[in-house]
């Protein structure tokens, strides 16, 4: 059986109360736990944790799935502390060992100090923006997409971890126009072909 991370980077803040996150995060451990081919653990950053022991979740797990809303542009400030502290845990512990480079040539092999190969993750993003926002020419985004623009630091954390990519899946305009039901099916249909398909 596979080992499975599930995170809900999501957690309340002014008028962001982190539900639809939550709904998410609820679906994800009931579509997989149902499957039965998986064992599972979870962690909402919202919720108190102990640094050591999110450090040997990511180290147990074959799969991470990360949730979260996008605040101005940026992963929510409670997500981004918990990547912060883990991640620095993580440090000869599992997670990475160096930035790869040697005194002898501190120029090249950047990135390469991972402990974390063989790993994959999967992302999903909500966002108040259209994705039209993102496609079409003289928009906001300058048609640079969530993965290659605004994620493009998150992606490279964790390549720099040893972990691979697998799959994305964003949620837009869910503050003015959100179809939730639609969303959440659209969304078990991505999560059964991802996971059918191995990793």
């Amino acid at each position: 059986m596979k080992n499975i991370f599930i995170i809900n980077g999501s957690h309340p803040f002014a008028h962001s109360g982190g539900k639809f996150n939550e709904s998410l995060f609820l679906q994800t451990q009931a579509q997989l736990k149902a499957s039965g081919s998986f064992l599972i653990k979870t962690t909402q950053v919202g919720e108190p944790y102990h640094i050591k022991e999110e450090v040997e979740k990511f180290v147990w797990a074959d799969l991470i799935i990360y949730h979260t809303p996008i605040w101005w542009f940026q992963l929510p400030f409670g997500f981004k502390k918990y990547l912060d502290e883990v991640f620095t845990e993580g440090h000869q512990n599992g997670i990475y060992k160096s930035d790869g480079r040697s005194r002898t040539n501190p120029h090249l092999n950047y990135g390469t100090g991972g402990m974390m190969q063989g790993k994959k993750y999967i992302l999903t993003t909500s966002w108040n923006a259209p994705q039209t926002a993102f496609s079409l020419a003289d928009e906001f985004f300058e048609q640079h997409s969530v993965d290659e623009g605004v994620m493009f630091g998150f992606h490279k954390m964790n390549a720099f971890t040893g972990m691979q990519f697998l799959a994305s899946h964003h949620f837009y305009d869910m503050e003015k126009n959100a179809d939730v039901p639609l969303e959440l099916k659209n969304y078990k249909n991505f999560l059964a072909k991802v996971t059918e398909k191995g990793f």
